[in-house]
Formats: C-alpha cells, structure tokens, sequence
C-alpha cells in the first residue's frame, strides 16, 4: 500500500478542518470541524501504522485513545454549546465577549 494516498486525503480533511474553524462562526460548525481534523490525525495514524508494519499497532492504539477523547471532546463542547444558547439565545462564536478582556 502506498502511503501517498492516505496521507494525502488526511492533509485534504485537515485543511478543510482549519478553514472550517476559521472561518465559520456557529459554535457546532466549529466543533465539526475539529472533528474532521482529529479524524485526518486518526487516518495518518492509521495509515502509517499499516506502512511501517508494526507488530504491537501502536498507531491503531493511539487512534482508539483520539477517539475517545473526541467523543469527550464533543460532549462536553455540546453541553457548553446548549448552555451558551439558554443564556443568549445565540450560537454565534463572535457575540460572546463577555469573558473578553476590555481594550484601553
């Protein structure tokens, strides 16, 4: 297998997780896209894995542990996604200054 390929694709998902988090400003189109870019990491985790032959899978490990802490990562940016929205009826990642420092 050729690791061009895989490790391609994962630079393309990881790309369009950045644009997507710098561009967007709904807080759960921001969490998909850190979602997309931990599921670039996974597949180059994977990917390289495979190609290097490792007998224990030390990168397929690594990738059960990322997807564990993107599911946490998920829930917990969900819960304060709802939270956000019950106090200010909005999801918008630039009206929320209030923990913002003042400028002078």
């Amino acid at each position: 297998m050729h690791v061009l390929y895989p490790a391609v694709l994962s630079a393309l998902l990881f790309s369009i997780g950045v644009y997507g988090v710098l561009a967007r400003r709904n807080a759960i189109l921001v969490l998909m896209s850190v979602e997309l870019m931990l599921n670039a990491v996974n597949l180059n985790l994977v990917a390289f894995d495979v190609w290097l032959a490792d007998k224990l899978g030390s990168g397929q490990i690594l990738t059960l542990f990322v997807i564990v802490i993107a599911a946490a990562e998920v829930g917990l940016g969900l819960a304060i996604v709802l939270q956000v929205f019950r106090n200010r009826a909005t999801i918008s990642v630039d009206s929320l200054t209030e923990l913002a420092e003042d400028k002078q």
